[in-house]
């Protein structure tokens, strides 16, 4: 029984070595520690990895610039410390890639248009099969910022103002409309009372002033 332990942190794991050879995986906990071995710490919790914003060439021929955040985590210690130098980038590149394949079938205007059913789950499967090689497992996806063409949102923000004029003129015609019959059914009211619309005479004549009533003879 070694007199010595070894203790890997919470939430890690420890490829050991020994003699240069792999020899186990340590979970976290206390291990004893056998000599000529050497460990590798592996953070096992999730990560985020986040891509630039990316130039997508859509189907229409526009070039339409789109960013997303990878949600990463460790399957394979083993593969994540002997597949490749640098894991992530080895994600990164295969994320690149595929959201220039997943996109390039999608008009400009369907990839900026907001809640569009972009092909995600069909990205996580592409890039998930390359991240599985150097033990990372992809989460999920999600596609973040979408800028568009300047002149395609020039031509959005016409359609939106047009969209705005109209309505504000729809709602100016309906007021005028419901003013018009208000003052046409004052005015059948007052030809069917006359008496009332001698009182609306009088209330509308300024203060100060003589009115005179004639009243016809019987």
């Amino acid at each position: 029984m070694s007199l010595f332990t070894i203790t890997v942190p919470a939430h890690t794991t420890a490829v050991q070595y020994r003699h240069g050879a792999f020899d186990t995986v340590l979970e976290s906990g206390r291990h004893p520690l056998r000599s000529g071995t050497t460990r590798v710490l592996v953070e096992r919790r999730e990560t985020l990895l986040p891509l630039a914003l990316q130039d997508i060439l859509s189907a229409d021929g526009l070039s339409v610039r789109v960013s997303a955040t990878l949600r990463l985590s460790v399957a394979d210690p083993v593969a994540f410390v002997e597949k490749s130098a640098d894991p992530y980038a080895v994600v990164y590149l295969a994320a690149q890639v595929a959201l220039r394949e997943g996109l390039a079938g999608l008009s400009a205007e369907e990839i900026g248009q907001r809640g569009a059913p972009l092909p995600v789950a069909a990205m996580t499967e592409a890039v998930g099969a390359v991240a599985a090689t150097v033990g990372l497992a992809v989460l999920e996806i999600v596609v973040k910022d979408i800028v568009l063409p300047p002149d395609l949102r020039a031509a959005q923000l016409e359609v939106v103002t047009a969209r705005a004029r109209g309505l504000a003129r729809l709602e100016a015609a309906r007021a005028e409309t419901a003013a018009l019959r208000t003052l046409a059914n004052g005015a059948a009211l007052l030809d069917k009372h006359p008496a009332l619309a001698r009182l609306r005479l009088v209330q509308s004549a300024p203060y100060g002033s003589q009115v005179v009533v004639k009243v016809k003879d019987a």
